[in-house]
């Protein structure tokens, strides 16, 4: 196999057009002799001559060396400003973010764009959470989450960046809907619109409801706290739904009822791995990250 150290050599020496001219341009002290052997060993371990004498000062590659020289130039000569990059963090690639269907539409988009303005050399892939399936971090399938965690996770850092706030919405025309703030238990026999069932949001509709007694009699569930408001607006039923503003969602059709208490404020975190605590990429997004 041949080692790096000798194509370096190699790489100099086609590069300047001598071995004194090699060893002066070297990013690290080494002496004339020192490249002459890098350059010898390495032409015995391919089994051909790299260069040849065209006069005194001079040497030139051979066909054998311009084919080499073609192959480990590029990498040598970036090699530099790569390393520059890698120092001040300043690299481009693709940043892996997947967020709950919410942030997706209402804390996403302004985030990025303000990621694109600081650091336009990364691309973003921004993918949908699943709410129920394999640890995504775990797995390696993504660099970055943005969720509401109800738990710790080991291995995993964490940054608060914004509140979910829990409302009752209901139809402008429903008969509470003028009420500051109207009870649960007297929508008791009105239908309820749910988060599809067996996800964490429809979960943590099914506990405020029972805890003021309510089981609902007639559901319609959908996917998204926008589809849900849809329905409220169209006067099908009420609901609970999370917001990230504090005064509540806005429709022309629908009334919110901001729930107080602090089981009622649910914190939202970006998450990622432990281990990846030194990625440039997840440092730039972070450092543009909203704040509650």
């Amino acid at each position: 196999m041949i080692q790096l150290n000798r194509l370096e050599g190699f790489y100099w020496v086609a590069k300047t057009g001598g071995y004194a001219k090699a060893a002066r341009a070297f990013p690290y002290p080494i002496t004339q002799p020192a490249v002459y052997q890098q350059v010898k060993k390495l032409e015995a371990e391919v089994g051909v001559a790299l260069f040849e004498r065209a006069g005194k000062d001079t040497i030139l590659l051979t066909p054998a060396g311009r084919k080499l020289h073609e192959f480990v130039e590029p990498f040598f000569a970036e090699l530099k400003a790569l390393t520059r990059a890698l120092r001040a963090g300043d690299l481009g690639g693709e940043l892996r973010v997947q967020a709950s269907a919410l942030f997706l539409r209402h804390l996403m988009p302004a985030w990025i764009r303000r990621l694109a303005r600081r650091s336009p050399q990364v691309r973003i892939d921004l993918q949908e959470l699943p709410e129920r399936g394999p640890d995504p971090l775990r797995s390696g399938d993504t660099d970055l989450v943005v969720t509401y965690l109800d738990e710790d996770r080991p291995g995993v850092e964490t940054r608060h960046i914004a509140d979910l706030h829990a409302f009752l919405v209901l139809p402008a025309d429903h008969r509470l809907a003028e009420r500051k703030q109207p009870r649960l238990r007297d929508l008791a026999g009105d239908p309820f619109v749910g988060f599809t069932p067996g996800t964490l949001p429809h979960e943590l509709q099914l506990e405020e409801l029972a805890r003021h007694g309510v089981v609902p009699q007639r559901t319609i569930n959908a996917s998204s706290a926008d589809t849900i408001l849809g329905f409220v607006e169209s006067g099908v039923g009420y609901s609970l739904v999370p917001s990230l503003r504090e005064d509540g969602p806005r429709l022309r059709g629908v009334v919110a009822k901001r729930l107080t208490g602090k089981r009622h404020r649910y914190p939202v975190y970006a998450a990622w791995r432990e281990s990846s605590n030194e990625n440039p990429l997840i440092t730039a997004a972070l450092a543009v990250a909203p704040t509650p």
